[in-house]
């Protein structure tokens, strides 16, 4: 179609049965820019488990405003690698055999720990000062497990990957990613006694 649009700088993170060639990609960038992405920081394309569909994202680059970060992200289909019957939607702009709607604004909270800085979905229920705490406690290992929570799953956590933390009732919640990639996540459940930190119960989000 003799689109050329520029990819310099633009992260490429690309599972194995999902990467987009050159043209490809100067279509998804194209359709970035009109639905919105002018300067394009990441293009994501990853698999729709357990089903053998694949899709792809484009994000934008980030605004920084005090603790919070927010981007434009847009979520691409493309023909080939869906099930046949998929379609686009009405009002869905085309280009190729690629489609998509309108780009979502995705909003994240900076912590602090030491030198290092973590992008958290914004917090749930609790102060971004008690998620410091946390954070840290958790990072320098200073916890207790609950006799629910087997401490071989522990070692599976990634402690530099917080997604998300949060509080109910007396429970703090917290998100981390698991070490191996695509293996999904695990929710903390954290009680905070004076300076003590015990997990409870650990649950596992298995793609």
């Amino acid at each position: 179609m003799g689109v050329s649009v520029p990819s310099f700088g633009v992260e490429r993170e690309y599972v194995d049965r999902a990467r987009l060639t050159e043209s490809e990609e100067a279509l998804v960038l194209k359709m970035a820019r009109n639905r919105g992405i002018e300067a394009v920081a990441k293009i994501t394309t990853y698999n729709m488990l357990p089903t053998p569909f694949r899709g792809i994202t484009v994000q934008g680059r980030d605004r920084i405003e005090g603790r919070e970060v927010s981007h434009l992200v847009l979520s691409v289909s493309y023909r080939k690698w869906l099930e046949p019957e998929a379609k686009p939607a009405k009002d869905d702009l085309v280009i190729g055999d690629f489609w998509a709607g309108r780009a979502r604004v995705v909003k994240k909270t900076i912590l602090r720990h030491s030198n290092d800085e973590f992008r958290i979905a914004t917090p749930r229920g609790i102060s971004v000062e008690v998620c410091e705490s946390v954070l840290a406690n958790l990072l320098d290992g200073r916890f207790t497990l609950g006799p629910a929570v087997e401490e071989k799953m522990m070692r599976e956590v990634d402690w530099s990957k917080p997604l998300h933390f949060g509080k109910r009732e007396d429970l703090v919640s917290a998100g981390y990613g698991h070490k191996d990639k695509g293996s999904g996540f695990f929710d903390l459940q954290i009680r905070i006694r004076g300076e003590a930190l015990i997990i409870e119960q650990v649950f596992q989000a298995i793609p």
